[in-house]
């Protein structure tokens, strides 16, 4: 009885040798030529091989046959065998041989020995009812001249793999290297610099499928450009026309009698003034028109006073202080925004930590949710439902595009026990910005002046 045994691990192994033997276009492309030309090289091969054995029997039984006609006229002349290796009535002669001479025909066959040595055999019949046979073997000259051309093949068909992967690393690495260019270029524009061609990027000047993909990307880089620029102009013109009315309702709202409703008014007309505000300024980070003026300032304190103005209740930690050269009221707005969200989504306390030119903002909440670790914040989307309700999602995206603005970089994580699997409840939020070490040069910023 048989059966099958199956590991229940090896999913897991499999998995991991997938992923040890990936490997770059160069190899793949190389190794597929090579293994081609290995296989042409092994028919091409066999074929020559079994046509040289073929033609060289195909001689000796011609030169058997030549022989035998000679011992035959001579055996007809004088009566009896008087050449070489020629035999009357051969015990030992091959049946479908002795068969083809009984018919009355003269015949030639080859035997195998053992050792795969073939033997040559010539038979013709004779006055009398006689048979008259040739037997020779296989030379060793033609045994050296097909080993030879073994060789001789042999050394061929390495050369052909050799010259083969040669070639398709060759190949490979000059499809690979266009690729890489391709999606480094790709990336770029990604990254928002809508200023790179991939097309431009590969270079070259015979024209392949690559060409006609980068093609492709740029082409359709430029129509989401295009339409992301004519959602943002939308954006702003709405948010531009609803400012006059929004300020109209809110000055309306002012000059009611004072009361409860009085005060409801006042707030929604507030929270849209704000909102209104938020979109705007959302529509401008994103036409990345914007420009920061850049100052020197001393980072601890800074941050030290403005949080102090802000919420004395935040506790504000200076563990190394720094110069920087940035944008304060970028800055400043970075900063509050992560402490207002810190304050409507997170639980106290809120601590802030200045080290070196990295800010830190941590609550003791439920934590950022996992779309927005994963893809960072969005525009109208507040998070899971323990952190949803409130806002409309815009503190964090102002955050990021002024922070793109100040040539810094946003973070986000969750504080969890140390070990605790990722099911575990987080014990807080914290937000980090890293300031650049010289001035944002490359977002087209420029110094004010003293």
């Amino acid at each position: 009885m048989r059966g099958i045994f199956r590991n229940p691990g090896t999913g897991g192994i499999r998995a991991g040798l997938r992923r040890k033997l990936s490997t770059g276009l160069r190899w793949k492309l190389s190794a597929a030529i090579a293994l081609v030309g290995a296989l042409v090289a092994i028919a091409l091969s066999l074929v020559v091989h079994n046509a040289a054995r073929v033609s060289m029997l195909d001689n000796a039984r011609d030169l058997a046959d030549e022989r035998l006609q000679i011992a035959q006229r001579s055996y007809e002349l004088s009566g009896r065998v008087n050449f070489p290796n020629v035999q009357q009535d051969a015990p030992d002669l091959p049946s479908p041989l002795r068969e083809k001479v009984e018919q009355g025909r003269r015949a030639t066959y080859v035997t195998d020995r053992r050792n795969g040595v073939p033997d040559i055999w010539a038979a013709v019949p004779v006055k009398g009812g006689h048979v008259l046979s040739l037997h020779t073997g296989w030379t060793d000259r033609s045994t050296d001249i097909l080993n030879d051309l073994d060789q001789a093949l042999v050394i061929g068909s390495i050369a052909v793999v050799l010259g083969g992967s040669a070639l398709g690393v060759l190949i490979g690495g000059q499809f690979s290297r266009r690729l890489r260019k391709a999606a480094a270029a790709a990336n770029q524009v990604a990254r928002g610099e809508p200023d790179v061609r991939v097309r431009d990027a590969i270079g070259g000047v015979v024209r392949d499928e690559t060409d006609d993909l980068a093609s492709a990307v740029d082409a359709m880089a430029d129509a989401l450009q295009q339409r992301l620029e004519a959602e943002r102009r939308v954006t702003a013109d709405i948010a531009h026309e609803l400012r006059t009315p929004v300020t109209g309702l809110l000055t309306a709202a002012e000059l009611l009698p004072p009361g409860r409703p009085t005060e409801l008014v006042l707030d929604r007309a507030k929270a849209m003034r704000t909102l209104v505000e938020d979109v705007l300024e959302v529509a401008r980070l994103d036409g990345a028109s914007e420009r920061a003026e850049l100052q020197d300032l001393m980072l601890g304190e800074f941050v030290t006073r403005r949080v102090a103005a802000k919420d004395p209740d935040v506790e504000v930690r200076v563990v190394h202080e720094s110069m920087v050269t940035t944008d304060p009221r970028r800055l400043e707005r970075v900063l509050f925004n992560l402490l207002a969200n810190a304050a409507r989504h997170g639980k106290p306390p809120i601590q802030v930590t200045v080290e070196g030119r990295v800010i830190r903002v941590r609550d003791h909440g439920p934590g950022f949710p996992a779309d927005l670790l994963a893809e960072g914040p969005s525009r109208f989307r507040t998070g899971s439902a323990d952190r949803a309700g409130h806002g409309h999602g815009l503190g964090l995206t102002i955050a990021a595009g002024q922070a793109r603005v100040l040539g810094a970089r946003l973070t986000f994580r969750n504080v969890r026990p140390a070990g605790a699997p990722a099911h575990v409840p987080a014990e807080g939020a914290v937000a980090v910005l890293w300031l650049p070490e010289h001035a944002p040069t490359n977002t087209g910023s420029y110094p004010v002046l003293p």
